[in-house]
């Protein structure tokens, strides 16, 4: 069986493009960050993958499920470990204050303004509104990463199954997250751990 390069492993394609300097880091998570009204995770998914070239898909979600099932928000951990794999440590801190630095400022100044504005009629629409491009913006970043589903050691069919498990204990059954984390995660990566022995 061939080895497939971890996401994680620095060494594993020398001929894909990688952020030059710790600068091009900074300010690529910074632009990715201040597009990310509603969710940072389809821009996240465009920039790295579609326009920069940084990651693979199959990298991208070997990247976003690694950082799905550890605590904190999804987008941070991937900050953290793309900065971590393209200049270790000072990577990692510098794709955080990427991340985080301009959209702090910018929420504590639409807080400020909410808070003056918040009766206001238009502007709880707006907010509902949001709510619903959001919604949009996973719903399409889930269908473009499906393709990678081709090369999932589980094969599509028993793939989409565990997807279709998750929203369904989720969503339908309204199962806190942590025990659809820790049943099907776990029925998951056994299943996949099966398949991938020799």
């Amino acid at each position: 069986m061939t080895h497939m390069p971890s996401v994680t492993d620095k060494t594993a394609d020398p001929s894909q493009p990688a952020p030059a300097s710790l600068r091009e880091l900074f300010f690529a998570f910074t632009t990715l960050a201040l597009q990310g009204f509603g969710g940072v995770l389809p821009v996240a998914q465009r920039e790295l993958v579609e326009r920069r070239g940084w990651l693979t898909r199959d990298q991208f979600v070997e990247m976003l499920a690694v950082s799905q099932v550890l605590p904190g928000p999804n987008v941070v951990n991937l900050a953290l470990m793309f900065g971590d794999r393209a200049f270790g440590v000072r990577g990692a801190f510098t794709a955080l204050a990427g991340m985080l630095l301009a959209p702090l400022v910018v929420v504590l100044v639409l807080t400020a303004l909410y808070a003056r504005f918040a009766q206001v009629p238009a502007v709880a629409g707006a907010l509902r509104g949001m709510g619903a491009v959001a919604a949009g913006l996973i719903i399409a970043t889930a269908c473009r990463l499906l393709a990678t589903l081709r090369t999932n050691p589980m094969g599509r069919p028993l793939a989409l199954g565990f997807g279709a498990l998750t929203f369904l204990a989720s969503a339908w059954l309204r199962w806190p997250l942590v025990w659809v984390i820790a049943g099907l995660g776990a029925m998951s990566i056994t299943v996949a751990w099966r398949l991938l022995r020799p």
